[in-house]
């Protein structure tokens, strides 16, 4: 990890490095992603079936595309049980977070005759993509499907890539049977975005695709949304740890690493005040990232998107913790609180020495499918809101049109729309 001492110059070349890691700078894949939404698009389950032959090396076909309640079952036997009962806990703090999150419809009336209102509607059909193989993340699965169940959606299908003996991924399969999915269909990459997204004749066409997935299955997303809703186009995983001296850094080295090992183009960044405490959380990731698994992409991940920034003064280690606006923002500070109110970019904001960034990824219960590249300073995390619609109510008697019924004329004749004006003036003639 490199130490650097901030300026305005460096700040401007951490930002761009990081934006490196954006999908929407990945244009060499489009072509090929096109290709293969085409080729969906016009075949349908001919190209879905091929293409998972190719990629996956599995030969799925309409009889076995759909996972069976005997596969479940069968992904029952084989994982831990404890575990299980682990998957359920989480679903129950994830379940009970999310349902503080719900709107309901509601209708003003007026003594005038007039109602006004807005009606909150479930989406009809939401598709979840599930990546397999060496990313195959349980906790994920339960992120993105209880909001929606919880939001009311009618139908959760689910997509996720199988091995090449046609099986699925057991941890994936019992989460998804726990959280609710309706169907499970075995088929990764951008040919299943192509299929939640135009429909064949396995895989019907859904209203909204959210999950994560690999370059290939976010720049699908990009090329369809449109045609159906997306949660996001998401990047990299990244983590910002924001500390004064009173850090403890061994706990800082941890938290940095547990984003460093996703990937090689996972950020890890310490923003802090304390050029002391910078050397030491160096010295710990060092020790660290030699017993851990995951060492080779850790090195890779901290060599080219790991920082160790010092900052003057905690008021320009805030004013950075902003411009990158984290995915995940960590405060470990004297006044960690008073912190949190000067932060206005973050996907989630974890608060205290032991409020690590693990803790929201599979048990708290605020969603762990959180903004990243920057993208924390328009978009939020995913929840409940990203499940519905709303429809504007509005009701007029002609009691309550009649004494607008001239302004609204004038309104639509300065804009030269007579026939606008003319739908209000015969109502009056």
């Amino acid at each position: 990890m490199k130490i650097i001492e901030l300026n305005e110059n460096e700040i401007s070349n951490i930002l761009n490095d990081l934006l490196k890691r954006s999908p929407n700078n990945y244009g060499e894949y489009e072509g090929r992603v096109k290709d293969i939404l085409d080729n969906v698009k016009e075949r349908g389950d001919a190209a879905l079936f091929e293409y998972t032959k190719n990629f996956d090396k599995a030969d799925i076909h309409e009889g076995n595309i759909l996972v069976t309640e005997e596969e479940i079952q069968a992904a029952y036997d084989s994982v831990d049980p404890s575990l299980v009962e682990v998957i359920k806990k989480a679903i129950k703090n994830i379940r009970e977070y999310h349902e503080k999150q719900r709107q309901y419809s509601w209708f003003d009336s007026k003594p005038d005759g007039s109602m006004l209102g807005q009606k909150v509607t479930a989406l009809s059909r939401v598709g979840v993509y599930v990546p397999g193989g060496k990313a195959a993340y349980p906790s994920s699965v339960l992120m993105n499907i209880i909001p929606a169940k919880v939001a009311g959606v009618e139908e959760i299908i689910m997509t996720t890539p199988p091995n090449k003996d046609g099986v699925v991924n057991p941890g994936t399969l019992v989460a998804a049977k726990e959280a609710g999915a309706d169907k499970i269909y075995k088929v990764g990459g951008a040919q299943a975005i192509g299929a939640m997204a135009y429909g064949t004749k396995s895989i019907s066409k859904v209203d909204k695709i959210v999950g994560p997935g690999n370059i290939y299955v976010a720049l699908a997303k990009k090329a369809v949304y449109g045609h159906v809703s997306i949660d996001s186009i998401a990047g990299p995983s990244e983590i910002l740890v924001l500390a004064d001296e009173t850090a403890n850094p061994r706990f800082v080295a941890a938290d940095l690493l547990s984003q460093a090992e996703h990937d090689e183009l996972a950020s890890a960044i310490l923003v802090t005040t304390s050029m002391e405490l910078a050397k030491k959380v160096e010295e710990e990731v060092k020790k660290f990232v030699e017993v851990l698994s995951r060492k080779e992409i850790m090195e890779k991940s901290l060599e080219n998107y790991g920082y160790l920034l010092v900052a003057k003064d905690m008021e320009q280690a805030i004013q950075v913790t902003n411009e990158i606006a984290s995915e995940h923002l960590e405060i470990v500070t004297k006044d960690p609180f008073m912190v949190m109110t000067k932060i206005r970019n973050a996907g989630a904001i974890f608060i205290g020495e032991y409020s690590s960034e693990p803790l929201g990824d599979y048990f708290a219960g605020p969603n762990h499918v959180l903004p990243t590249n920057g993208t924390a300073k328009f978009f939020s995390p995913l929840s409940v809101d990203d499940f519905i619609k709303k429809s504007s109510i509005i009701y007029f008697s002609k009691d309550a049109l009649e004494p607008l019924h001239k302004d609204i004329e004038q309104f639509a004749t300065a804009e030269q729309l007579t026939a606008h004006a003319n739908s209000i003036r015969v109502r009056f003639e």
